[in-house]
């Protein structure tokens, strides 16, 4: 019996809470995940795991040997990633999800630049707004925005989204221009809800020192960003979008910008990976290069859009007029 080879399918069975699941992850037949495991028992003369038809337990005497697996293995592999940064760089598959909005408009784009750096990973990249269960999806990691409810998870943070309040022309023609965030009470808004607990999100306002955080009325609420926008650009309400999202919209004219004085808290984002898992060569270089993407991405800057810098223009230019005409008269007198 391969040692080595059997604590790691012991491991991924207790990660996986499933023979079944840590066969498909390993890439192994189910018939080889149960006898290593097995002959493990046998030649440690203990039992490991509790077996239903339901599912499966660790044991007191597995659990203790679970944690130690972890380490030695980790071991293994620190010594291995050692050498191979002397020889050769990361390869392998590399499964990853990510946010349906980062992924379409911040990291695919710019994937050529991770390919080109390192061209013996293979990704495997989910995009959804759902929150995924690392461990029982077997995904290596994750990029996620908003704050972390699973402190089971390593969290690098790599930057922030920030958002503006928008409408479509169209909307703003039929229903009136907000000039305060309690307007909106009046609107109609697109909603946004929680593909978790179904709970719709709140929105918040700051300018100075007011803070608000409202509820607002809505005849739609939607989980996944690409619809969220697109009920904005189709004129179904006022919306709150990110900054990298909404740009060419502004300068296309599709949408316009509204209650720009008033700020809208900033979204965290992390890379997240389960604790359990050693850190290897190819997700170590991931993460690193989501922090390098995100760290001068424009999108994730203080709002830099051209629209947004004509718009503040403009109202600069409404400040000043009236000054320059009380000088001109003052000047004439």
């Amino acid at each position: 019996m391969d040692k080595l080879q059997a604590m790691e399918v012991f491991v991924q069975v207790v990660d996986a809470g499933s023979f079944t699941r840590a066969a498909d992850q390993m890439q192994l037949p189910k018939a080889t995940v149960s006898t290593l495991i097995r002959n493990l028992e046998m030649a440690l003369s203990v039992k490991l795991l509790n077996r239903t038809t339901r599912h499966i337990s660790v044991t007191t005497d597995g659990a203790a040997y679970y944690e130690r697996c972890l380490a030695i293995l980790a071991d293994v592999r620190d010594a291995e990633d050692a050498l191979s940064k002397t020889r050769a760089s990361p390869s392998g598959r590399l499964r990853v999800d990510v946010a349906t909005g980062l992924g379409r408009h911040l990291i695919i784009p710019a994937l050529p630049q991770f390919f080109k750096r390192y061209p013996d990973i293979q990704l495997e990249i989910g995009c959804s707004d759902r929150p995924v269960d690392l461990i029982e999806e077997g995904v290596d990691c994750a990029v996620r925005g908003g704050v972390l409810a699973d402190s089971t998870l390593i969290a690098r943070r790599v930057g922030s989204l920030h958002f503006i309040t928008c409408a479509a022309p169209s909307y703003i023609a039929l229903n009136g221009r907000p000039v305060h965030p309690r307007d909106l009470l009046q609107h109609q808004c697109v909603n946004y809800f929680s593909a978790k607990t179904g709970k719709i999100f709140e929105w918040d306002f700051a300018m100075g020192d007011e803070r608000l955080q409202l509820r607002m009325p809505g005849r739609v609420a939607l989980n996944d960003s690409d619809a969220y926008v697109a009920a904005c650009l189709a004129g179904v309400g006022v919306a709150q979008l990110p900054i990298s999202v909404v740009c060419p919209y502004l300068q296309s004219g599709q949408l316009e910008l509204l209650l720009e004085d008033w700020q809208v808290d900033p979204l965290p984002l992390h890379v997240v990976y389960p604790q359990n898992r050693h850190l290897s060569a190819k997700v170590r270089v991931f993460v690193e290069w989501i922090a390098e993407l995100f760290s001068d991405h424009p999108a994730l800057q203080i709002p830099e859009c051209p629209a947004m810098k004509a718009e503040a223009a403009r109202k600069e230019e409404e400040v000043k007029a009236p000054q320059v005409r009380r000088k001109k008269a003052a000047m004439a007198t």
